[in-house]
């Protein structure tokens, strides 16, 4: 797996592509041999996508002799397609920093030995609790009062009648995806005093009684029971594109809908008539189908959103993505992904493996 040196020590190299960090030296110790193990490696940022850059290099600027030798790869925001792979004959091991992993071309990497890992515990916390304050935000008019407060001309003082406020209590938060993160936000709304019920094949029986939550096997009972529903799912070759039209109508009218899980899930035309119809009366989204949002293409709910139409104030929230973020968040993902390569690509564990039959 990896290469020798003269003195017969096996030399891992490894890159992260996207190039986030100021410095190297909690990978450095990370990926350094402990007292049984005989090896030397060598570890590269090579600023494909650094923070605050709005387009990534391609691979091909990585110098050839680097992409030659290159054993794994760390990468949390770069695609990686059939062509770019063909550029590391030597890669044995990629880890997507983060949960999701579309953006990875599986079919190849599988075809060329490459194991694909993820990191699926980091930012947890994070993820729950910005969908609940994007809930919170919404259902409690924070974002309605914050916008009719700031023009030249304040609304009155006083309560604002919108569908947008209602009493948490007594009322449904409804989850689609109850993995990690859609437990965790599921303990959040049951302390606020929602009743929370998920839909989610794939949890085994028992979760509903263990959670002290409600379960539905019926997709379209979950939208049309929801007064607030909170999408956790990843994107899957099932989920994308799966919350249409003909989902979101289902929900109650004055809904509020809030997505921190996959943009590529949801349809935007759907939302965006779902808010001009009253079906949902406030959005909160930190994740969109094109990321970042293209130029030459912004949607027209995104349009809307930017030039603050009257019929959408206060009414929809957009944040950037960034749902899983906090300095100590950012440390996590920096441990966790460096500890899943060290573990399959050095140790030859099973830390994180995504098989090619997963979806």
């Amino acid at each position: 797996m990896a290469s020798e040196t003269s003195s017969a020590k096996p030399t891992y190299t490894i890159i992260q592509a996207d190039g986030l960090y100021p410095d190297d030296t909690l990978e450095q110790e990370l990926f350094k041999p402990n007292p049984t193990q005989s090896f030397t490696f060598e570890y590269h940022q090579t600023m494909l996508w650094p923070t605050g850059t709005p387009t990534p290099k391609p691979w091909t600027s990585i110098p050839e002799d680097l992409r030659q030798r290159t054993h794994g790869i760390l990468t949390l925001k770069m695609r990686f397609t059939a062509a770019d792979i063909a550029l590391f004959p030597n890669l044995r091991v990629i880890v997507r920093m983060g949960v999701g992993y579309e953006k990875l071309d599986r079919a190849t990497l599988a075809s060329r030995n490459v194991t694909v890992c993820n990191v699926p515990d980091y930012g947890t916390c994070e993820i729950a609790d910005h969908a609940l304050a994007l809930a919170l935000s919404l259902r409690r008019g924070v974002l309605l009062h914050h916008e009719h407060q700031r023009g030249d001309r304040p609304a009155p003082w006083m309560y604002i009648d919108s569908p947008l406020v209602q009493r948490l209590q007594q009322h449904t938060f409804g989850i689609l995806g109850l993995g990690r993160i859609g437990k965790a936000a599921a303990l959040r709304a049951k302390a606020f005093g929602w009743d929370v019920l998920f839909y989610d094949p794939y949890q085994p029986n028992g979760i509903d009684k263990a959670m002290g939550v409600q379960r539905t096997r019926d997709i379209t009972e979950l939208f049309r029971r929801s007064t607030t529903l909170s999408v956790h799912c990843p994107c899957t070759r099932e989920t994308r594109d799966m919350v249409t039209y003909e989902l979101l109508s289902l929900l109650p009218r004055g809904a509020v809908f809030v997505n921190t899980g996959r943009g590529e899930v949801v349809d935007l035309d759907a939302v965006e008539r779902c808010l001009k119809e009253g079906i949902i009366s406030g959005a909160g989204l930190d994740v969109l189908p094109e990321e970042p949002i293209p130029e030459d293409r912004v949607h027209s709910l995104i349009q809307a959103y930017r030039r603050k139409e009257d019929w959408l104030v206060g009414r929809m929230a957009i944040t950037c993505h960034t749902a899983f973020y906090s300095p100590e968040s950012f440390v996590d993902i920096r441990v966790k992904s460096a500890e899943t390569m060290r573990n399959v690509l050095i140790d030859g564990g099973k830390d994180n493996i995504i098989t090619p039959d997963m979806d």
